[in-house]
């Protein structure tokens, strides 16, 4: 199909930039006396896997300190946070139901071929919008994973996860700062994905509402995420792994 082809391109089109648009932008670590090559080891270190990664993708843990990551780490997190995580393959297969059950675009038919075209077409959507947001977030040094909050209770969670899909911190750690790799990564999806499909389609309107559809479903996402080792728990599983007590770190600013 042209909407995977277009999008496999884009995606080695794109891949490169989170690691070498960061790459000015990246503190250089004080020098400590290590010889050269246990520098450099350091710099392209990988990030460690986590008990529930393959699930919701890459995120920091209540007890783990925010770091900057590196350009190394900022691709290993992009390419599992489009390829490697089950929420992602799931969030689009129920996005291609509702085109489905909508019957959009008519062209395709019904059926499993039916599903399988605009499957194909979200994904490819998906891989597009991840790639520009993870080459976004490298350019102004934003955090690409999600945070878990270091808070308790249901409610101050839940505005927690809904935040992270509008603010993100920047270099700092510490500060937040508008989401704009993200909406504008839909945008640009929305629009790139109404030109593959079939018929006359107006292409500005499919940017906007792939926008409205970022701050939807992208916050339901942060939720299942915020919630996900809760989730496991009530099924039985993953009980040896738990939460860990709130951060003394001091609140975020939100800049204006």
């Amino acid at each position: 199909m042209n909407c995977v082809h277009l999008s496999l391109v884009l995606c080695l089109e794109f891949a490169a930039i989170p690691g070498g648009a960061a790459q000015q932008n990246i503190p250089k670590a004080e020098n400590s006396g290590a010889p050269p090559q246990q520098e450099e080891s350091s710099q392209s270190r990988k990030l460690s896997r986590l008990p529930i990664e393959w699930i919701i993708g890459p995120y920091v843990p209540v007890q783990e300190q925010l770091k900057p990551l590196t350009n190394s780490q900022r691709e290993q997190a992009y390419f599992r946070q489009t390829f490697l995580t089950a929420g992602s393959y799931v969030a689009r297969a129920f996005s291609a139901g509702l085109d489905q059950a909508r019957g959009v675009p008519q062209q395709w038919g019904g059926g499993w071929p039916g599903y399988g075209r605009r499957y194909s077409a979200r994904y490819g959507e998906f891989v597009v919008q991840n790639t520009w947001v993870a080459a976004g977030n490298a350019l102004l040094d934003y955090e690409p994973r999600y945070d878990f909050c270091r808070c308790d209770g249901f409610w101050p969670r839940t505005l927690h996860a809904i935040s992270r899909n509008f603010v993100a911190y920047n270099r700092t750690e510490r500060e937040l700062r508008p989401q704009m790799p993200t909406y504008t990564g839909a945008f640009a999806s929305g629009l790139l994905y109404n030109t593959w499909l079939p018929g006359q389609n107006n292409i500005w309107k499919g940017g906007a509402l792939s926008m409205l559809s970022q701050a939807g479903i992208g916050s339901g996402y942060n939720f299942g995420s915020e919630f996900s080792l809760d989730i496991l728990h009530a099924f039985g599983l993953k009980k040896e792994i738990h939460r860990k007590g709130t951060s003394d770190r001091s609140p975020p600013k939100i800049s204006q």
